[in-house]
């Protein structure tokens, strides 16, 4: 899909690779960009710089998805791309001692923000796409959701089950020309990242913010459903399917010598 003439809401759109998104999509002709984000002053900002428009909104709230995409298809016109973008980094401990952690709330929030937010958005926007003959969602996921995630085993699991609703939400409606992309980077120099503990996620170098959006455009050009800025990825990912158990077995090490570098500080 071509950028130019469209109309896009990204969320999470205040910073990071929201932010970034957004501006590409911009200086790539969008119609109009909607910057969604929790943070609705930031989000006002960046949207002002572009010419778009913003809301503040927790995509973890039905409510407030359904807002955004009401409040934009009565404003600005029919939307053509959704890129839900938002994401935490809930429940990282690189020392925990039991991956269920001891609160539900990591869990909880996790789950509303990296797989609902996507649901709520596919829930009400599949119906329009399909009586207009067709629409394009971007999900921003994670590498965590093909992988793992050493340091939060809510954030890995969380993300993995994205990947899942990406999954069927491709396959159930290609034949009404809905598209589906998922942005699955590992470490990326946002604020996200910068919160969390350092971990393996950065081991193959952390990437731009602006490097994962120009990914993310040429991937919706060719419209590809998995887009992966780091290309490292893919053979992790084969490795992992060849010998599950020995990829286990690794990742088992990786995580004990994280454990073991903490442990020192």
């Amino acid at each position: 899909m071509k950028i130019s003439g469209k109309l896009v809401v990204v969320t999470g759109g205040a910073n990071g690779i929201g932010q970034a998104l957004a501006e590409i999509f911009h200086r790539e002709g969008a119609a109009k960009v909607i910057v969604v984000d929790l943070d609705g002053e930031r989000a006002k900002a960046v949207a002002d710089s572009i010419g778009g428009a913003s809301f503040a909104c927790d995509v973890g709230k039905e409510a407030d998805i359904l807002h955004v995409i009401d409040e934009t298809e009565k404003n600005f016109g029919p939307i053509d791309l959704f890129c839900s973008n938002a994401g935490i980094g809930a429940g990282f401990d690189m020392m925990s001692e039991n991956a269920g952690g001891t609160s539900d709330e990591p869990w909880a929030r996790s789950w509303a923000v990296h797989v609902m937010a996507h649901v709520y958005a596919a829930r009400h926007l599949i119906p329009r796409y399909r009586a207009r003959g067709g629409g394009y969602f971007l999900n921003t996921i994670s590498a965590a959701g093909l992988l793992s995630q050493v340091g939060s085993a809510a954030y890995s699991t969380t993300k993995h089950a994205a990947v899942g609703f990406a999954e069927n939400l491709a396959i159930s409606h290609k034949a009404h020309n809905i598209r589906v992309s998922i942005l699955c980077p590992q470490g990326v120099e946002t604020n996200m990242i910068r919160g969390m503990p350092k971990g393996p996620q950065s081991n193959d170098g952390n990437l731009t913010p602006e490097d994962v959006a120009q990914c993310a455009l040429e991937g919706i050009d060719r419209e590809t459903f998995l887009i992966l800025p780091h290309p490292q990825v893919i053979d992790y990912m084969r490795k992992k399917t060849e010998n599950y158990d020995r990829w286990i077995g690794g990742m088992a090490k990786l995580q004990a010598a994280t454990r073991e570098m903490f442990g020192k500080k």
